[in-house]
Formats: structure tokens, C-alpha cells, sequence
């Protein structure tokens, strides 16, 4: 396994990143710590998670699950740089409560006392913003995580789904205050078939040292050989996926990259995941295996090197925007 440094930090973390959303709702606690054993084994040390992950009425308990994994010792913890976020209201369905949510600094207090309580671990390496907050300005914000990071309860603060702006708001703003490092770390929706992130995201990111963490990386699934698991008789497309297929010019690009990477010998998933970790920017992709197999594959792609040649011909077929301002200038 390969490591970077997480943006500007000294944290060291592997090019891939293990996603935990599926454990809970798909997969079971034993075969989430069979996947969880396996990737450190892999030498795979950076995991992600959420607290409202479980969802619905189980809000929390992939956390859970995780804490249970950290409880079984051998250096579980220690070997494992971990990230989970806040933002999400953790009450159940229908029992919304006022300031149970978002990021004020009464529910960042709330939240992260309650996610170390699940996670069974007196810190969090990475503490991300699941969303902006229109509501609560970033000096609010940063007040609550210079507290934090003064108690030993996080190290470093991230974001998710921010846009270029917001990067650079809350950075300039963490500046001015003195003595806040700022966001360290962005995950954002970015793929093959999903660029508009090189617009702005990207660039942001980069100029203010954010590691870029890609979320879907497979777009739902859309990039992971969808047609040709239909045709074999295998899982059918569902959600984003399935939508996408439905539009005729758009099935017709999914399966022009299916017929290159045929005709380069390359599963269409590890190809996917492999241009992500081509991309400048990018820490690592968030890989969410349901199976050790899945984990297996998503291993192999972090290994695999792409020809100038296959690069070129996928940038044909899904072309970014350009760098902006150009992109939308010009």
C-alpha cells in the first residue's frame, strides 16, 4: 500500500480509503470486522465513517460496530487514522429536536462526546463538517473545535460536500483567527463520469493544502462494469445508476468505456479507482466494500498504472470541464 500526507498536515495516510457506510444496513458486524481485520492487513490505515451512519432508527451504529472492532485490542486503534462527521440530526425519525443538528457549538459539543462514546476511543484523528450550515458562522465553528483540539478529543477538522467558496471562507477566516489550523481535508463527490468538482472544489482545495478525498467512486455503481454484469445475468443497476442508463447517450458512454478497458484487459471498477489516484489533489479515493472480495479489488486497482494512452482515450470519453476560469469564461 502506498501513503501520502493528508494536504498540508503531517499525517501520513494510504492512497485508499476505507469507507464503513455499508456496515450496519449491509453488512453484518462480523463480516464488517473480517473487512475492517483485512484492511490492515492491506496496510489500508485511513477509515471514514459518520455518525449518522446505520440510518433510520440505527443512526450510529456503524460506529458502533466500529468501537466494538477498536474494543478487541491489537493495536486497532492506534494503527488507525480515523475520521467520522458531524452535521446530521441523530435523533430518531420524526423526533427532531432543536439544536440536535448542524454545526452549532452546542451540537459539535454534543456530537463528538457522543461519537467518541460509540467509536470507544478517547479522540478522533479527523473531525468533518458533513455539510455547511448556513445558519452558524465559521467563528462560531472554530471556537468549538479550538476547544476540541485543546481537550485531545480531535486532532484535525475536514469538510464534506463544501463547495470552492466555502473552503476558502473558512480557511481565511481560521487565519485571521490564529492558532486554528483550518480545514485539512475535503470529500467530495468526484469520479469518471462526475468532474464538476475540477471546476472549483479541486482548485480550492489545492491552494489552500486540503486533502481531496472523492466520495463514489464508481458514481453508484454506473462505473463498476453495470452493462456487463446485466448481460451476464449479475446485479442490476439501481438508483444513480439505473437513472443514468435509462438515458440512451448516456448508456452509449458507459459502454464505450466498458469496450476500452475490455480491450485493455482492466476490470472497469479498478480503472475507475485507479484514475482517481491520477488525479492531482487526490489523497485517496473512499472505497466501501460490502465483501472481502470487493476490498480485494479496490486493493488491486490501487496498484494498477494507467498507459498515457488509456488516460487519453477515458478523458475522451468523459471529458472534464477545464480548469476554471477558462471552463466557463472562454
Amino acid at each position: 500500500m502506498k501513503y501520502t500526507q493528508l494536504g498540508r498536515t503531517g499525517l501520513k495516510v494510504s492512497r485508499l480509503v476505507l469507507g464503513t457506510m455499508n456496515f450496519g444496513p449491509q453488512t453484518d458486524e462480523a463480516d464488517s470486522h473480517a473487512i475492517m481485520d483485512a484492511a490492515l492487513d492491506t496496510g489500508i490505515d485511513f477509515f471514514d465513517t459518520a455518525n449518522v451512519y446505520g440510518w433510520g432508527e440505527n443512526k450510529g451504529r456503524t460506529e458502533e460496530i466500529i468501537g466494538n472492532w477498536f474494543a478487541k485490542g491489537g493495536e486497532r486503534r492506534d494503527k488507525v487514522v480515523l475520521a467520522t462527521k458531524v452535521y446530521g440530526n441523530m435523533a430518531a425519525d420524526g423526533d427532531a429536536w432543536p439544536n440536535h443538528d448542524k454545526l452549532s457549538a452546542l451540537n459539535i459539543r454534543r456530537a463528538v462526546d457522543a461519537s467518541l462514546k460509540r467509536l470507544q476511543t478517547d479522540y478522533i484523528d479527523v473531525y468533518q463538517f458533513h455539510h455547511i450550515d448556513r445558519s452558524t458562522s465559521f467563528e462560531e465553528i472554530w471556537q468549538a473545535i479550538d476547544v476540541l483540539v485543546q481537550q485531545g478529543k480531535i486532532l484535525y477538522a475536514g469538510s464534506s460536500n463544501f463547495p470552492g467558496y466555502k473552503i476558502a471562507q473558512a480557511n481565511e477566516i481560521a487565519a485571521r483567527r490564529g492558532g486554528t489550523i483550518g480545514l485539512v481535508s475535503e470529500q467530495c463527490l468526484y469520479n469518471l463520469a462526475e468532474r464538476r468538482a475540477e471546476m472549483e472544489v479541486i482548485p480550492a482545495a489545492q491552494e489552500y493544502g486540503l486533502g481531496v478525498i472523492p466520495w463514489s467512486p464508481l458514481h453508484g455503481g454506473l462505473l463498476g462494469g453495470v452493462i456487463k454484469k446485466e448481460v451476464q445475468g449479475g446485479r442490476r443497476a439501481s438508483g444513480r445508476a439505473a437513472d443514468t442508463l435509462a438515458d440512451p447517450t448516456s448508456r452509449a458512454q458507459i459502454q464505450a468505456y466498458e469496450d476500452l478497458l475490455e480491450k485493455h484487459g482492466i476490470e472497469p471498477g479498478e480503472a475507475a479507482l485507479a484514475w482517481l489516484l491520477t488525479r492531482p489533489g487526490v489523497t485517496g479515493p473512499i472505497v466501501g466494500p460490502r465483501t472481502a472480495e470487493q476490498l480485494e479489488s479496490a486493493v488491486r486497482a490501487s496498484e494498477l498504472e494507467l498507459s498515457d494512452e488509456l488516460l487519453t482515450s477515458l478523458d475522451e470519453i468523459f471529458p472534464g470541464p477545464g480548469p476554471s476560469p477558462e471552463a466557463f469564461a472562454w
